[in-house]
């Protein structure tokens, strides 16, 4: 049974506080998002990161599709896909597409090449041990 005075809040809150989807400097000065979700003093549960990291990997599957086009995507192993997702995760599509060397090696289905793609670039120094297990995962298709 749904408490009435919950929805009515609720509804309250919505109209009172307003959504925003990025963060922004409450009144008191705070870091907030949402319907006055104040980030600094509230932060987030687990099942809310969760739920976020769902659907960022959405996206950042899609992004991976993208990157690699459709046919070739279908030819990755799930392994390769993961990686990719990953990197679409971390990246970000603009800057994943600056990957053209690695993403032509994909198309090629020359693993080694894509790994060393992967390792000689500004990512796989910002990122390390990351990168590394990834480009692994490229060359050999497994973990």
């Amino acid at each position: 049974m749904v408490d009435p005075a919950k929805s009515i809040a609720v509804e309250w809150l919505k109209r009172d506080e307003g959504l925003r989807l990025f963060p922004y400097q409450c009144t008191a000065g705070k870091v907030t998002i949402g319907y006055g979700r104040n980030l600094e003093d509230n932060g987030i549960s687990e099942f809310e990161a969760e739920q976020m990291l769902v659907s960022d990997v959405r996206v950042a599957t899609q992004d991976a599709r993208k990157f690699v086009g459709e046919d070739v995507w279908a030819e990755l192993d799930e392994w390769r896909q993961a990686c990719l997702i990953n990197m679409a995760f971390n990246l970000g599509l603009p800057t994943l597409k600056k990957f053209e060397k690695f993403r032509q090696a994909l198309e090629d289905k020359d693993w080694e090449q894509a790994s060393v793609e992967m390792l000689d670039s500004r990512w796989a120094d910002q990122v390390g041990a990351r990168a590394t297990r990834l480009a692994k995962v490229i060359a050999e298709g497994r973990l």
